[in-house]
């Protein structure tokens, strides 16, 4: 019986990411950015009450992906995340960021 199908994940891979003030406390309600570097297309999201957005995703794949977070006039310096991709899904390398606002 042939299911290669079935192992795809109906659900569109999303990046972690956290985002911490100058001094390392979670910052709840910043903007998080990410962009297709090829394309320029963007996903927006808002950070959770633990500091955590998950808003950007497979989506902006294969390409690599400029992460961004911004709380006010405070902005973290963009990092890059890389979509490794095979028949089903896109994941995040690293599959976690950590973005720290500027004083």
């Amino acid at each position: 019986m042939e299911r290669a199908g079935d192992d795809c994940q109906a659900e569109l891979v999303s990046l972690k990411v956290e985002v911490l003030s100058a001094d390392g406390a979670r910052v709840r309600g910043a903007t998080v950015t990410g962009t297709n570097v090829s394309s320029n297309v963007s996903i927006t999201g808002v950070t959770d009450d633990q500091g955590i957005s998950t808003a950007i995703n497979e989506s902006l794949a294969p390409s690599a992906v400029r992460v961004v977070a911004t709380a006010g006039a405070k902005v973290s310096p963009p990092q890059q995340v890389e979509w490794l991709c095979d028949s089903c899904n896109c994941q995040p390398e690293p599959a976690t960021l950590q973005l720290q606002l500027n004083p």
